[in-house]
C-alpha cells in the first residue's frame, strides 16, 4: 500500500452561499491528490504524456460527503494505492479537516491509455517501478 498526504486550504472562491467547499470541487481536489503523489515519487503528468506517451483518463468516480470543509480551513488530501496497478488503477482519497475529522471520502479509477494507437496499455514500467517496493509481498 502507498499512501500520500497533501495539504490544501479552501479558498472563498471555492466555497458556496453557506461557506462550505462547493460539493463540484471535490473532484478538482481528488486530482490534486493524484497529481502531487504521482510528484512524490518523482513522476508527473506531463512526463507520463510527453516522454512517456501514455494518457490516463478517468473511468469512474465515487465519493462520498460526510461533514462540510469549510472557507479557509486547511485540508489533508490523503491519496491511497491499495494495490498495484495493473491495466488500471484506482485512487482511494480521504479529505480530513483541521480536526482531522474526515469530510469525504471516495475513489477515482483510471485506465492507461497508448497516445499513439488510443488504446489500453497495462502500467507504465517507469510508474510500475517506482511503485513495486510498496506492494512487494
Amino acid at each position: 500500500m502507498f499512501s500520500h498526504d497533501y495539504h490544501k486550504r479552501v479558498r472563498y472562491g471555492e466555497t458556496d452561499q453557506m461557506g462550505y467547499l462547493y460539493y463540484g470541487h471535490y473532484p478538482a481536489y481528488y486530482e490534486i491528490g493524484r497529481v502531487e503523489m504521482l510528484r512524490s515519487l518523482g513522476l508527473t503528468y506531463r512526463a507520463l504524456e510527453d516522454e512517456h506517451r501514455v494518457m490516463m483518463p478517468v473511468m469512474s468516480l465515487q465519493m462520498r460527503f460526510v461533514r462540510p470543509a469549510r472557507y479557509d480551513e486547511l485540508l489533508t488530501i490523503r491519496t491511497t494505492l491499495r494495490k498495484m496497478p495493473d491495466r488500471f488503477i484506482t485512487f482511494h482519497v480521504d479529505i480530513f479537516n483541521e480536526k482531522n475529522k474526515l469530510v469525504n471520502g471516495g475513489s477515482v479509477k483510471l485506465c492507461f491509455v497508448d497516445m499513439d494507437t488510443n488504446k489500453t496499455v497495462p502500467v507504465p514500467a517507469v510508474l510500475g517501478s517506482k511503485l513495486e517496493s510498496f506492494f512487494d509481498s
